[in-house]
């Protein structure tokens, strides 16, 4: 904003943002609108992890005050997870501010899509300050959502890996899904599609409590998928999302099964561990951890699906799918196919055509 001071002055403002809403100095955006005397910042709405991102996964989150100015800080996950019209009155214009992780299921878009419907049936203007795809803007990967699996981690039929900055998915939401928000984008200066996130120069700010590190958001396309399973996704461990394990899983074992595929860009590294909190709390799990070798080479979804589906054969009587899974992947088919026994590659195969419409989609609406 502090190079578009236009699309504020004079306005009163809301803004949705978490602790990655800094600029390159690390001066965080709240304290930026409270100090610009043109501007008058009414109202601030957090995303799932609240305001400082403190909070785990799906925790309700009450809607409290900034105490330093006494702002009202409205949860947009709890109770509403759309901003209901008294949350917005007297608003002229609502900024949208977070690092987002480049996945359908990282729920911070539904936040976003859901509050541009809240604009454009309130009359009010909503902005995209853009953010950099920490994963590239260039690579896509897995299935587009079936909207009967529609929900808050994944709320309109996108790729799962979508290649895509928020900008421009605000743009694709408004045109091709029809929402009709009054819509502007601040788009970022010096950034390529082939970028990751340590190319950037900026700072790494964790965007949840568990997306610590780029190696952990490179992995995360394909792992958070074991969410929708009975095994740790590592939550509860220092390596979320790269350390994947059960209690009833023999280490060794499951690494030389996963490595003897040879897939692309990755090792996998057996380890034992015990979780803190999350799925087998306190309890030795054995498994792998996910060493990715070339992330230019990795492919996320492929090499977690064919983990599953080792695990699966390995391990039947222990592994179980959970509900959330079905959810995480928008569609029960991927499911199925593997419990099935459909190979991997086939399940892969089947969604280029997806893709393929995807990316005629996707183009119309890319800013770099």
């Amino acid at each position: 904003m502090e190079d578009r001071p236009d699309l504020i002055e004079g306005k009163t403002v809301g803004l949705i943002t978490n602790s990655t809403g800094i600029n390159e100095s690390l001066q965080d955006n709240i304290s930026l609108l409270i100090g610009n005397l043109k501007a008058n910042l009414k109202a601030i709405f957090s995303p799932e992890h609240g305001l400082w991102g403190a909070m785990q996964d799906a925790i309700s989150i009450p809607s409290v005050q900034y105490d330093q100015v006494k702002i009202p800080i409205y949860s947009l996950y709890g109770k509403t997870n759309k901003p209901a019209p008294e949350m917005l009155e007297g608003i002229d214009v609502l900024l949208f501010d977070i690092q987002d992780v480049g996945v359908r299921f990282y729920t911070y878009i539904s936040t976003m899509a859901m509050a541009m419907k809240a604009c454009a049936e309130n009359g009010i203007e909503f902005i995209v300050l853009d953010r950099p795809n920490p994963i590239n803007g260039n690579v896509l990967e897995g299935n587009v959502l079936d909207p009967q699996f529609s929900s808050f981690v994944g709320y309109l039929p996108i790729l799962l890996r979508h290649g895509m900055m928020v900008a421009e998915l605000a743009q694709l939401f408004n045109e091709h899904f029809h929402i009709g928000a009054n819509l502007s984008v601040v788009a970022m200066e010096g950034w390529k599609r082939d970028m990751w996130f340590n190319d950037t120069g900026l700072q790494w700010v964790m965007p949840s409590p568990n997306m610590p590190t780029l190696d952990t958001a490179t992995v995360y396309p394909g792992t958070c998928l074991f969410e929708g399973t009975n095994l740790s996704e590592g939550r509860g461990t220092t390596k979320p999302f790269e350390i994947i394990g059960a209690p009833w899983i023999d280490a060794h074992k499951l690494a030389d099964s996963l490595n003897s595929l040879s897939l692309h860009g990755v090792k996998f590294r057996p380890v034992y561990f015990i979780p803190i909190f999350s799925k087998h709390k306190d309890q030795i799990c054995g498994g792998v951890q996910v060493h990715v070798l070339d992330r230019n080479k990795f492919t996320p979804v492929k090499t977690a699906l064919n983990m599953i589906e080792i695990i699966k054969r390995v391990y039947p009587d222990e592994f179980k799918w959970l509900p959330h899974f079905d959810l995480l992947m928008g569609t029960d088919k991927t499911r199925i196919d593997l419990s099935d026994g459909r190979l991997v590659d086939d399940i892969i195969l089947s969604w280029k055509d997806e893709i393929s419409e995807f990316a005629k989609i996707r183009s119309k609406y890319l800013i770099y």
